[in-house]
């Protein structure tokens, strides 16, 4: 046998380069080889570049700045699969890179990636394109993409990969997705609950944990909850709940069981399958803090619905959340006082926490944590809200001092809450007594001068709840809360505007706060608000109406018209007319303004005035002859000050008192003889003396007050007991015309009218007393609108009903209603009441018909 010969190799070729092995250390030089034509050259190239990615984020970097990306993406759509697996790889690692996402997203690349979901490529292909999909899906404009390039259907088809590692980055980038309302829409038109739902049955919790989180996205919508429900979601959320090693999901199914528990059929197949108790026992039980708190959390998304709450109340879910009001958490104490605000709304729950809910409640009010005010406050608000037990059950669990302490907080919803419950407890008098002693006045500000508009709400309805009384009012005043509360009417919040103006209107019950309020400049925001349709509302016209009301002065000179319910009280002034608008001085400042030539101010006061400023009439001492009897106090040995009520019927009227300034102006023309001619000498020698050389007491530095008008009083004091006894009500008002027509200087001629110097004696009166400010019963010779105030005045002190109406040039007149009583008792003929105009100039007592000629000239020049 012969010897074997070794057979030579063939030669290659002469056209084919010889095989060559490249090693290289430099990233750039890979690079380089994505640009090659062979395949075997391109997969390992890219194999190389994943390699190198795996390593850090320096690394993704620096194939970014090699330009690697741009010929990698080429690479996707090559024809060899390894080449497009390998390509693959290298994206589904560099797109963690929020600069490589970035280019990514200009290159346009979704499509490409998408379509290596397709079912032939392979799984580890699958995994890496899922996975750069995931990457990208965290940005909006990435996420929205790839639902356009129909990315959702592969990747639902993907959940039922054999590998975990595609079933873990399809079900992260469909929980991206599905933030978008869109995508939760194509959701159910792909049927992807049921696959999503097999995910739950994981060996791989973070699968678990991404599926309840997905499925806690897209259960928001009614459509896929009632999937939930066929597909029986809910046994699959119970059985991770009821297994203890599933500690770390409860929290997530307990936010899916949250959303599915809103629907009433859902509700009803739970509690049928007892479900629901496994749920409230599993809440009261559990170890869990977070656990416990988002078990509560459940039951609240559940009692918001009516039926839901007759379900939660049928499985005595109170006794739950009481006790779940005492466990440590205080999230959880928490989410049950909020499950107990939503079944407030049951009236059977209402009535159920009044003993076992509310003390527990108000003693939580109390704690630091305001999250936990913020919820308590919010459930005693519900529980109060047209329920007086329920009140007083809070007032009796010293619930007003916790309310009042919680205004101060720094949450603004636990403030609202708080006015809220104050608000619903004030409606009985009692408790709102019992607020008014705890500082609400001065505690209440603070929540006014908030920024935040719920609350300026909140705060301005309980002020108009708590300022029912007189001191109320005048301590909310006192303590600076009138600013604050007005400054709410410019709000271009409605509810705030509607509230600051109820609140407006009460504390406007009153003439001292009334006219603070119009000071404040209250009355020309309400007006401004009452002309605009869209601002106005019925509280800001009641506001602007009584605040007019209680400042008469202000009203009739704005107006200039007092009706007949319009009762002029001691105080009140005429300043003359003013445009709506211009703000009326108080009576203090114009006191202390210098005597001008400007029109005088009349004065109406009834009361004494024990101390005096600068301005106010003096106390002097003089002697005044009235029908021939002489009244000299020092005759009398009366004191000074005396001063009887109108009603007061007494022998001796106040002019036989010692008088003031008032007196010196009272004059009686006749003959004396013997012992009365000296007295009647005297009294004029007192009378001819200025009334500034006639101070008895100093009044510099008293507090200012009302000047006092004796005369004025002793007018009372006479229609009282002479006018007042009519029984006939046209003879009365004739009476009181021819009265108040005597006491200003009798009847004047239409011809001698411009001879009647009433000017002069009104400007006498000012320098004499060196003030501006006239008291009414100084004047001796009155016009029209001096004799029309007196009227007024008069008229309204013994119940005879007239209005005070200003004219132009000086004019004014007091309207009256009689019914013709020659038709009384006819059958047929109507006794509805005729209007007149009172004559107090030309024939005193006469009546005028509203619309007669005589009327119109009585009215015009």
């Amino acid at each position: 046998m012969g010897k074997k010969i070794k057979k030579e190799a063939e030669p290659l070729p002469k056209d084919v380069f010889d095989p060559l092995t490249i090693e290289s250390k430099k990233a750039a030089t890979v690079v380089l080889l994505l640009n090659c034509t062979e395949e075997e050259i391109l997969a390992k190239a890219c194999e190389a570049i994943y390699k190198f990615a795996l390593k850090g984020e320096e690394n993704k970097i620096t194939l970014l700045e090699l330009g690697a990306v741009e010929p990698l993406t080429k690479l996707l759509t090559h024809e060899d699969k390894i080449v497009r697996r390998n390509a693959t790889m290298v994206f589904g690692i560099l797109a963690s890179n929020n600069d490589v996402k970035k280019t990514l997203r200009e290159l346009d690349i979704l499509n490409s990636v998408i379509a290596q979901l397709a079912p032939e490529e392979e799984v580890v292909t699958h995994e890496f394109a899922s996975l750069c999909l995931a990457n990208m899906s965290v940005e909006y404009t990435s996420k929205v993409q790839i639902f356009e390039d129909g990315g959702l259907e592969p990747l639902i088809r993907l959940l039922g990969s054999p590998d975990p590692d595609v079933k873990k980055n399809s079900i992260e980038c469909i929980y991206n997705l599905v933030q978008d309302f869109q995508c939760r829409l194509a959701i159910q038109e792909f049927n992807a609950i049921p696959p999503i739902l097999e995910l739950l049955k994981s060996e791989y919790p973070v699968i678990q944990l991404l599926a309840l989180k997905t499925l806690g996205i897209i259960t928001n919508d009614r459509e896929s909850r009632v999937m939930m429900r066929d597909c029986q979601g809910l046994e699959h959320l119970l059985k991770i709940l009821e297994n203890k090693e599933f500690n770390d999901l409860h929290i997530e199914a307990l936010a899916v069981l949250a959303n599915c528990l809103q629907d009433v059929d859902i509700m009803q197949q739970l509690q049928l399958a007892g479900g629901l108790k496994k749920l409230m026992n599993f809440a009261e039980n559990t170890t869990f803090p977070d656990i416990q708190k988002n078990a509560a959390k459940a039951i609240v998304r559940a009692a918001y619905d009516p039926e839901n709450r007759k379900i939660l109340h049928e499985q005595e879910v109170e006794k739950c959340l009481i006790n779940l009001l005492g466990v440590e958490n205080d999230g959880t104490k928490a989410a049950a006082a909020e499950v107990i605000s939503a079944m407030s709304e049951n009236l059977a729950s209402k009535e159920f926490f009044n003993t076992q809910g509310i003390p527990q409640l108000v003693q939580l009010l109390r704690s630091e944590n305001d999250e936990l005010k913020e919820a308590t406050s919010l459930a005693l608000a519900n529980l109060t809200t047209a329920d007086q037990n329920n009140a007083n059950a809070a007032a009796e669990a010293d619930a007003i001092e916790a309310l009042i302490n919680t205004l101060s907080c720094k949450r603004d919803k636990a403030i609202a809450n708080a006015c809220t419950v104050l608000t619903n407890m004030a409606t009985q008098e009692a408790l709102r007594i019992m607020i008014q002693g705890q500082d609400i006045m001065k505690a209440i500000i603070q929540p006014l001068n908030s920024s935040n508009t719920l609350v300026q709400s909140k705060a301005a309805l309980t002020v108009a709840a708590v300022a029912c009384d007189v001191e109320a009012r005048i301590e909310f005043k006192n303590s600076g809360g009138l600013e604050p509360l007005v400054e709410l009417l410019h709000s271009k919040n409605e509810e705030v505007r509607k509230h600051a103006s109820w609140a407006v209107m009460v504390c406007a019950s009153d003439e001292p706060t009334s006219v603070e309020l119009c000071r404040l400049g209250a009355l020309e925001i309400l007006n401004e608000i009452n002309l605009s349709i869209k601002r106005k509302n019925n509280f800001s016209e009641g506001a602007y109406n009584r605040l007019l009301n209680n400042n008469l002065s202000l009203k009739y000179c704005q107006t200039g018209y007092l009706s007949s319910n319009d009762l002029i009280p001691d105080g009140f002034y005429d300043a003359g007319r003013i445009k709506t608008g211009t703000k009326l001085l108080p009576l203090k400042e114009l006191a202390l303004q210098k005597p001008s030539d400007r029109r005088a101010i009349i004065l109406i006061n009834s009361k004494p005035s024990l101390t005096y400023s600068i301005g106010s009439p003096p106390r002097i001492k003089l002697s005044v002859s009235v029908s021939g009897r002489s009244t000299s106090s020092q005759k009398r040995g009366k004191s000074s000050s005396t001063t009887l009520s109108p009603t007061e019927e007494k022998s001796e009227s106040p002019v036989q008192t010692a008088t003031t300034a008032s007196k010196s102006f009272i004059k009686e023309k006749g003959t004396r003889k013997g012992k009365l001619r000296k007295e009647e000498e005297k009294s004029k020698e007192e009378e001819e003396t200025p009334l500034s050389s006639k101070i008895v007491e100093s009044n510099v530095g008293k507090e200012w007050c009302l000047p006092s008008d004796q005369e004025f009083c002793h007018y009372i004091s006479e229609v009282t007991k002479s006018i007042l006894p009519i029984t006939n009500l046209k003879e009365q008002i004739e009476a009181l015309a021819k009265y108040v027509a005597g006491k200003m200087g009798g009847p004047v001629s239409k011809e001698s009218l411009h001879e009647f110097k009433w000017e002069h004696h009104i400007s006498e009166i000012e320098f004499q007393l060196k003030s501006n400010i006239v008291p009414i019963g100084l004047i001796k010779k009155g016009t029209f609108y001096h004799r029309a105030l007196l009227f007024k005045a008069l008229a309204d002190k013994i119940g005879i009903g007239a209005t005070l109406v200003r004219g132009e040039y000086n004019r004014a007149w007091n309207e009256v209603k009689l019914v013709d009583q020659t038709n009384k008792g006819v059958t047929g003929l109507s006794s509805l009441p005729e209007e007149f105009i009172v004559d107090l100039i030309f024939e005193p007592g006469t009546l005028l018909k509203i619309k007669s000629r005589e009327a119109q000239n009585y009215k015009l020049l």
